[in-house]
């Protein structure tokens, strides 16, 4: 079964969405040059709604690791989500604060990419064209990846079945393509979910 993140989830009413859609993931961005971006106490306020069985992960980009850590060991997140040039140091030096699970994500523009995200000591890792550019990468580039793997970059409900089908991750990640004039939009987040659940029942 294909995993479902939600992610730049900043808003009361994005919480309640995600509730009555039941992702397996959902995503709140720490990274201040993000529009996206929630303080560290939002994120409490946000986690408090989120319903059980639901994992949040949060967003960082090139953070301290020991801030990563101490939301997640508040629990104010479940995963921690390295979206920047981290390196494989600094998430060693991260294991060392915490043993909660970790997403590497990785820019796949060409072979050499894909053997680094092979090699990545994440728990999990995450394809993408860039840092939340909402834009979809060749994703041919896939085929060199031998591990589970997070599908993000420019996914919409027209899309991601395609996507399914074609490459079958792990899970796939959404943002920009379920969002109306900046903002999440429920209807979108609808469509995007029922466009996944209805490839596994095909």
């Amino acid at each position: 079964m294909t995993k479902i993140k939600l992610c730049g989830l900043s808003r009361a009413c994005d919480l309640e969405a995600a509730n009555e859609l039941r992702p397996e993931y959902i995503g709140f961005v720490f990274a201040p040059k993000s529009r996206r971006y929630v303080s560290p106490e939002k994120a409490a306020e946000l986690k408090g709604m989120l319903a059980s069985g639901i994992q949040a992960v949060g967003v960082f980009v090139n953070e301290a690791p020991q801030k990563v850590a101490a939301l997640l060991t508040k629990r104010v997140i479940d995963i921690a989500q390295l979206h920047g040039t981290e390196t494989e140091e600094y998430i060693k030096e991260l294991r060392t604060l915490t043993d909660q699970p970790i997403i590497k994500a990785f820019r796949v523009e060409t072979v050499q990419d894909a053997v680094k995200v092979n090699q990545s000591q994440a728990d999990y890792v995450l394809l993408d064209s860039g840092a939340g550019t909402g834009m979809v990468f060749d994703w041919s580039l896939i085929k060199m990846i031998q591990r589970p793997y997070f599908l993000a970059g420019g996914l919409d409900a027209e899309n991601v079945s395609e996507a399914i089908k074609t490459w079958h991750p792990y899970a796939v990640d959404v943002s920009s393509g379920v969002e109306h004039d900046g903002y999440k939009d429920k209807n979108r987040m609808a469509a995007f979910v029922c466009a996944v659940r209805k490839e596994e029942t095909l």
